[in-house]
């Protein structure tokens, strides 16, 4: 019958990609473009479950043991009782199902609650150890009406698949009915049809009113096409041509662009025509821009592990702390290394959760503080930077108001952690820095920080993450220095101590096999951090020993600005970029700057080729996890070019790419919570997952999804987007994990250009 609370809870494992892959609920809602492996064609539809409609009794359903169930009007109904923690205290449920892999699957049924407006969360999963959840649905009884019916496509062949009703959580005793239960096999699958609205895209948010201003327009005609700009009252204040640009291969759509950049009056909900089509609203201003500098940002508090979130500073997004140790967390105070990799615990409490799910990783903190301390330090030295956008009192924060710029502050919540993370002196492999720290098994959604049961574990350290955190507490030491002398001396000798024991320990590698409980963050080429921690280092310091290893890499004059952009396993741009742009006395220096112009010139070449304007298309329109964010670096290199010449063109070049991550694209959406009339707001998320739990929030404002990815890992996707053709690659639903996560990284990139868009205005 039911297993264990955790084994409940356990969930399908991912692809090993990005990062192997953070688990999510594995939920199957059906449908595809190109089905996955159905049934043979003219298969017979079979019923899986028996006495679904209850005309024999009860059997062979089963119970926990708290509810207590009979027969009434023709229904099952269940007595539950109030005062159960979590959904699989008190369930109703069947087991011995069978399930074939690659067939499609209808799960209906009929459902009602007294009293109304309790959620029910059924799952089709497996019934034995460990508990996969292959579907699951939460919906809200009596909401709109009482008969509910998914399809989706089974990723396993099993004799002991399980249906059940999870109806615990309730403060109070409740009683649940249900009839006409079914889950048929053999069903055909769904066609999944994405609403794109009208065929008009553009950038939802805004336009800056001295600047680019293009839209893509999504229509059979070849030849060009009268367009309009209207202002909100509707009066036209623009108009042109479109210019027909043929099939677009990253969405295989016929399109047209518009180009009205001169018209420059600022204004609210402007709508643009073409071809019997009026866009979604857009504004023509700053003011968006100034507020996407501080939400992007704002993100990171409540994405803190071991600390309250207090609702007068996010509301709604109040929280306990998580991972200190209060039951029935396990807490990060004094965590132990897995079996066999060490011998002592270490206080690792504090830092950001890395995404969706509550680990956390050296290799993604050291990108995602490098990014963010680079959006500050661009500030201070480029000439449009305004410091002060981001400085005390701009974040609200716990530590506003105590002088030191908001930014530095949430950034240190996160070095903290990372110098935490180091091996203690007299240990072996001491100086450098554990991969990561996360449970020791999967958990599923949704799950608040301070609700995780698992035990916590250290995993071995690693060459990459001990470059990471040398190349970030270098970086830090020269920003802190003016608010915190000492701090900034404790992050240079981590950094030291680090750069010495990767040194000594150069090819220690996380296992691409360590993904249970967490992603795995594998990277077997550390090169490009060498070069990296060596070059923050030298920016730090201006020692000849840094120096040398900088001009005497590989990395330095090879050519790193490829299609796809710079991330967690590929940091040479990051270390190109800051050695391009802080001062320093770097023989060559000049042959840097103007690498990062030449990479600049080459990503604005595929922004004006590319019909929806993007400075991205990778080798064989084969969209990358977390694509957006890849898309938002390429722009940060076309910006960091603009403040190295002053060229217009690349500065417009910068703020055109932002487009597309905020409606002009094939889906006509934006991918940042909160901005954009239709904008993604179910991210991957165990404490953001209104779409499962009603009492849980969306994500805060100013988060970015990760955006088309042509892998499709996860099985939600894969249900529905077989034969996606690139930028269709993407559905916004929670359990999308491939397409739809959120993270620390992806934020950071969201930030670094949100701010540089600001300082435009």
């Amino acid at each position: 019958m039911l297993g264990s609370r955790d084994a409940l809870i356990k969930v399908y494992p991912t692809a090993p990609r990005r990062r192997a892959a953070l688990l999510t609920v594995t939920t199957f809602l059906a449908a595809t473009f190109t089905a996955l492996p159905a049934a043979p064609a003219g298969a017979e539809e079979v019923e899986q479950l028996k006495n679904g409609t209850f005309d024999t009794g009860t059997e062979p359903w089963w119970t926990t043991s708290n509810v207590t169930v009979g027969l009434s009007d023709g229904q099952l109904c269940a007595d539950v009782p109030g005062g159960t923690a979590n959904r699989w205290d008190a369930a109703v449920g069947q087991n011995d199902i069978a399930l074939v892999k690659g067939e499609s699957y209808r799960f209906s049924f009929t459902a009602n609650g007294s009293p109304e407006g309790h959620v029910v969360r059924a799952i089709v999963g497996l019934s034995a150890a460990p508990y996969d959840t292959w579907f699951e649905v939460t919906p809200e009884l009596s909401v709109s009406g009482n008969s509910y019916a998914y399809t989706f496509t089974s990723p396993v062949d099993t004799p002991q698949g399980q249906v059940a009703f999870q109806l615990g959580g309730s403060a109070d005793a409740w009683r649940f009915c249900m009839d006409n239960a079914s889950l048929l096999g053999g069903v055909p699958p769904e066609v999944y049809e994405p609403d794109t609205g009208p065929r008009v895209r553009v950038n939802q948010v805004a336009y800056l009113p001295v600047g680019p201003k293009n839209a893509t327009l999504v229509t059979d005609a070849t030849e060009k096409l009268p367009w309009q700009l209207k202002n909100a009252s509707g009066a036209v204040v623009a108009q042109g041509w479109t210019v027909p640009r043929g099939t677009d291969v990253s969405s295989a759509q016929n399109v047209h662009s518009i180009d009205f950049g001169a018209h420059r009056k600022q204004g609210k909900d402007f709508t643009l025509v073409a071809d019997g089509e009026a866009s979604r609203p857009f504004d023509i201003g700053t003011a968006a821009y100034e507020r996407l500098r501080l939400d992007a940002v704002k993100y990171y508090y409540t994405q803190r592990s071991g600390l309250a979130i207090r609702d007068d500073l996010r509301p709604g997004y109040a929280r306990p702390a998580g991972h200190v140790g209060v039951a029935p967390n396990q807490g990060d105070g004094a965590v132990p290394c897995q079996p066999g990799v060490c011998d002592y615990t270490l206080d690792v409490t504090g830092g950001w959760y890395d995404a969706g799910d509550h680990g956390k990783y050296v290799v993604n903190g050291g990108i995602s503080v490098w990014e963010l301390l680079s959006t500050y330090e661009r500030e201070l030295l480029a000439r449009t930077g305004e410091s002060e956008k981001l400085g005390d009192g701009t974040l609200a924060i716990p530590e506003s108001g105590n002088k030191v710029p908001d930014i530095l502050d949430e950034v240190r919540w996160e070095l903290e952690f990372l110098l935490k993370m180091q091996v203690p002196d007299g240990q072996p492999l001491a100086g450098m820095a554990h991969h990561k720290i996360h449970d020791e098994q999967w958990t599923g959604l949704p799950l608040m920080p301070h609700d995780d049961p698992q035990k916590r574990e250290l995993h071995p350290p690693s060459t990459a993450a001990t470059l990471n955190l040398a190349a970030t507490a270098a970086q830090a030491a020269r920003l802190y220095k003016p608010y915190d002398r000492e701090f900034a001396a404790k992050a240079l000798a981590a950094a030291r101590k680090a750069w010495s024991a990767a040194l000594a320990h150069p090819d220690r590698y996380a296992s691409e096999s360590d993904g249970i409980g967490g992603g795995t963050y594998a990277d077997s080429n550390v090169t490009d951090e060498f070069y990296w921690a060596a070059a923050e280092l030298y920016l730090g310091t201006g020692e000849k020993e840094f120096a040398d290893h900088v001009l005497n890499s590989p990395v330095h004059t090879a050519d790193i600005f490829g299609p796809l952009g710079y991330d967690w396993a590929r940091t040479a741009a990051v270390a190109r970029l800051d050695l391009a742009t802080v001062p320093s006395r770097l023989p060559g220096r000049d042959k840097v700057r103007q690498s990062v112009i030449k990479g600049a010139d080459r990503y604005l070449a595929t922004l004006k080729s590319h019909p929806y304007g993007m400075p991205y298309a990778p080798e064989g329109n084969l969209y990358d996890w977390g694509s957006n964010h890849q898309i938002l670096h390429n722009a940060v290199v076309i910006a960091t070019a603009y403040d190295i010449t002053g060229a217009s063109k690349f500065r417009d070049g910068a703020l055109q790419s932002m487009d597309y991550l905020f409606g002009r694209n094939a889906l006509n959406i934006s991918y940042v919570t909160g901005y954009g009339e239709v904008n993604s707001r179910n991210q991957h998320a165990r404490w953001y997952a209104h779409q499962l739990d009603p009492n849980q929030p969306n994500p805060p404002a100013g988060t970015l999804a990760g955006g088309p990815n042509s892998s499709i890992q996860d099985p939600y996707a894969q249900s529905r987007l077989q034969g996606c053709v690139g930028q269709f690659c993407y559905i916004d639903d929670i359990q999308s994990w491939s397409t739809n996560e959120h993270t620390i990284n992806w934020n950071s990139a969201l930030t670094r250009m949100a701010s540089f868009v600001a300082d435009q205005g």
